[in-house]
């Protein structure tokens, strides 16, 4: 079987580049879809219309052709993402689904406080801030992740608006391993008990993403999800093993939920509903 580690590229002014199959294949696809129009070897850029994308950020960048698709830009001076008003260091799936796909568009955020667990990238607190949420508890256990979080805060001038936490929220107090996109790291944790000393939860919305925690905050913390006024998660039966079923018995308690994931949901993340959704719960 053939196998290349480095694939050299001679461009039309012979200036000689060695590429990873990777960054040759982006840049294949680039052209054939006609979304590149040029390549510039000496600069090392690729160019989209009337704008610019360097090789290091298609390297980068996860989505970058449904990105364009989807009529987001890059600014190769500053080294950001834009579109309208909105700019992100690097192009993420995440900013598509909440962007694009509007996996959030069920949620009511209105001068509300949004504790946001599994912050990712600051997506999901930059889309609230500009629902109109009051202010967002921002999350995230990743410090890659984290880091790139509070650049895209900056960028969009919220910082004032978003208290970011960097640990991974569980109902005991530990340091755990996790993996991130740079590799494992121990991290500490943070209860939702710890959270609610400092917001009032009564009209709060609480949202999570974070990889089957959300079944570890249901059942053991549910004393302080009760409180909140309004829940949107993401569940992960195919990490946790346990039905989703048994969150929203423990949820209708209090709360009508329902599951309100559609079947795009469905073709773009590759599961099906035992094992992946989106739940909406309402307080009765």
């Amino acid at each position: 079987m053939f196998k290349a580690y480095t694939i050299d590229l001679i461009c039309k002014d012979n200036i000689r580049l060695t590429l990873s199959p990777k960054l040759y294949g982006l840049l294949i696809k680039g052209f054939l879809d006609e979304l590149f129009n040029d390549l510039n070897c000496r600069e090392g850029i690729v160019s989209v219309k009337n704008f610019a994308i360097s090789f290091r950020e298609l390297l980068i960048s996860e989505v970058i052709f449904d990105s364009l698709r989807f009529g987001w830009r890059y600014n190769i001076s500053y080294s950001y993402w834009f579109r309208n008003n909105l700019k992100f260091r690097h192009m993420r799936n995440y900013i598509l689904e909440v962007f694009d796909y509007k996996e959030y568009d069920h949620l009511n955020v209105e001068n509300r406080y949004i504790v946001d667990i599994g912050a990712g990238y600051g997506e999901t607190a930059i889309y609230f801030i500009l629902r109109g949420a009051e202010h967002v508890v921002a999350i995230e256990p990743c410090p890659d992740v984290f880091n790139e979080l509070l650049e895209n805060l900056r960028l969009n001038n919220i910082m004032d608006k978003v208290s970011p936490i960097n640990k991974a929220v569980a109902s005991v107090h530990d340091r755990i391993n996790i993996d991130c996109p740079s590799g494992n790291f121990v991290v500490d944790t943070i209860s939702l008990k710890d959270i609610a000393k400092n917001i009032n939860l009564d009209d709060a919305v609480l949202k999570m993403d974070c990889e089957g925690c959300e079944y570890d905050i249901i059942l053991n913390e549910y004393e302080y999800v009760r409180q909140f006024n309004e829940l949107y998660f993401e569940y992960h039966a195919y990490i946790t093993k346990k039905p989703v079923e048994m969150l929203l018995k423990k949820l209708s308690k209090d709360f009508e939920c329902r599951i309100v994931s559609d079947e795009d949901f469905y073709k773009r993340h590759g599961f099906n509903r035992k094992l992946l959704g989106l739940v909406k719960c309402v307080k009765k």
